[in-house]
């Protein structure tokens, strides 16, 4: 099966498609609109790869030439619009988009930059030579002959929280089959306001509803405060998102209309403990989180009887484990002491592997470098660090940039956020090592704290002392209190720019040693702090800024 014969199977359909900002399309509208996409990328396709880029909000459009792509035999290139300048130019380079349809108001993101073979070839899906192209091919019917499911479809790229973002390639067959394993049916509608340059959308969201005949409220955008009077208006029955979206949602004050609509289920990954929880219980709606990536080549789901916070088991027939990358052994299965605090956290946590799973990892495009790191040994090195109980449940812990050394012992920053998500102001938390000094790493915490809320240093520490799981390593030594945490395009938490400033910016508290209270960092203990690195000959790890935030906060 493929994408194309999914939207041929659509063409009879007169069931509502796509539902957009008061206007709406059945599944045959869709699909004969996807058949003018298809004939008019035909006409814009020049030498070399048949690759399109797309920079456009969610809108009509953009499902369009998806399906206009997908009966074409094109590769829609998904560009966000979140990145800037030389970045976002890198990606359209990067891909070899030989155009690149965008509109008026996304247009001028790409002035002045270097696109390469796209150079003069931007076009408008609301000016007149993009609506003359279409006039040229109304009409067009459905093709006979359908692009096979080895076709590259998709280049999708990585949400670049640990580095440049990377295209992962997406053939037809593995968008099909992706869509066909769900459960929706005729009678769902479902809510997309993920974008849809990324899978989350598309494989969460769109071509299962294509699959099965559902129904698709297209949001332009995310907002938070329009999410409840969407899914009531529309009597959405699912929604996906991912990273911070949850919480977004949640500090729009609580009201009775959130327990008074169709929802039957959140797909949501990424979404803390607590925002899980919280929404479950206003809108009496579970959360799935499960665990997966734009590569598709280890999916962990979840299942009954799960432990709180775990994210499940993985699929039938993959072997997943949790392997050291230093000795590319698996880990011992994590233990518990009565409180929960994980006993042997050094040894138990590693990198999440697929043994047998490299097959379902279609490749980057154009970076042999970071497919070869990915696909070492015949194994997928997801990148990402787990452990594993002695049930079988698999945990997240981070990625693999946020382990943290302190006094010699290692562990990973996600046990400690889940921790600090508890403190009562918090409304989100990313933990993340700074230099220590002399060696290793000293404890970082951003906090974003509710709206209006300030950090009580007493109350923190008694919140500290009164967790039974936390790590002797673990309690931050430095605090940094963050109007917003950063997010990548797609929601999820950004640790980079964070990481760039250490902790020179923002309003910082800290212990100056261990057992000494919080106070607020001041410009003379920065001053003794870079002094200390300068001591010891760790002069590179001095961060580039020079200044703290004035006091307050």
């Amino acid at each position: 099966m493929t994408v194309a014969e999914l939207l041929v199977g659509r063409a009879d359909d007169a069931h509502p498609g796509i539902v957009s900002e008061g206007s709406s399309w059945s599944w045959r509208d869709v699909a004969a609109e996807s058949a003018v996409r298809g004939a008019a990328l035909g006409e814009l396709r020049g030498p070399g790869p048949f690759h399109i880029g797309i920079l456009l909000e969610n809108v009509p459009e953009f499902v369009f030439l998806l399906g206009g792509a997908a009966l074409a035999g094109a590769t829609l290139v998904g560009i966000n619009p979140t990145r800037r300048g030389d970045e976002l130019a890198r990606d359209i380079r990067h891909t070899d988009c030989q155009v690149v349809l965008t509109d008026s108001q996304q247009a001028g993101l790409l002035r002045g930059l270097d696109l390469g073979a796209a150079d003069g070839h931007v076009l408008h899906v609301d000016g007149t030579e993009y609506r003359a192209l279409l006039d040229r091919h109304r009409g067009a019917g459905l093709p006979a002959d359908l692009p096979g499911p080895e076709t590259q479809y998709l280049l999708l790229f990585t949400s670049g929280s640990t580095g440049a973002p990377k295209a992962v390639r997406m053939t037809q067959g593995r968008a099909a089959r992706t869509a066909g394993r769900s459960v929706f049916t005729p009678d769902d509608i479902l809510y997309c306001a993920m974008p849809l340059f990324h899978g989350n959308s598309l494989l969460g969201n769109l071509f299962p509803a294509m699959a099965k005949g559902a129904s698709v409220v297209l949001k332009r955008r995310f907002s938070a405060s329009d999410f409840v009077p969407d899914i009531r208006r529309h009597g959405c029955t699912f929604f996906n998102c991912v990273g911070r979206a949850l919480s977004y949602i949640l500090a729009v004050p609580e009201s009775p209309e959130e327990r008074d609509t169709r929802l039957k289920w959140v797909l949501g990954p990424e979404s803390s403990t607590r925002d899980i929880a919280e929404f479950t219980r206003r809108f009496g709606c579970p959360v799935i989180e499960g665990y997966g990536s734009s590569e598709n080549a280890v999916v962990i789901q979840p299942a009954a009887g799960m432990p709180a916070g775990a994210l499940g088991r993985p699929s039938r027939g993959a072997d997943v484990a949790i392997i050291d990358p230093a000795t590319g052994k698996e880990c011992p299965p994590a233990r518990f002491d009565d409180n929960g605090r994980i006993l042997n956290a050094e040894e138990a946590i590693g990198e999440i592997v697929g043994r047998n799973t490299v097959g379902n990892f279609e490749g980057y495009y154009n970076n042999p470098e970071a497919e070869a790191e990915r696909t070492r040994g015949g194994w997928y090195w997801s990148g990402d660090l787990g452990y594993r109980d002695e049930d079988g449940w698999f945990w997240f812990a981070g990625r693999t940039s946020d382990w943290l050394r302190v006094d010699g012992e290692n562990f990973a920053s996600a046990p400690v956020e889940r921790i600090l998500a508890r403190f009562p102001p918090v409304v989100g938390v990313a933990v993340y090592p700074v230099p220590d000094p002399l060696m290793a790493d000293q404890v970082m915490a951003a906090l974003q704290l509710e709206d209006g809320a300030g950090l009580d240093p007493a109350a923190f520490e008694q919140f500290l002392a009164s967790q039974p799981d936390l790590g002797t390593k673990w309690a931050p030594r430095f605090v940094r209190l963050v109007p917003a945490l950063p997010v990548t395009g797609t929601g999820k938490v950004d640790k980079r720019p964070l990481r760039a400033v250490r902790w020179e910016a923002d309003p910082v508290w800290w212990r100056p040693a261990r057992g000494e209270p919080y106070r607020r960092l001041t410009a003379d203990d920065v001053a003794r702090l870079r002094a200390s690195f300068e001591e010891h000959g760790r002069v590179a790890l001095i961060p580039p800024v020079s200044t703290p935030a004035p006091a307050g906060g």
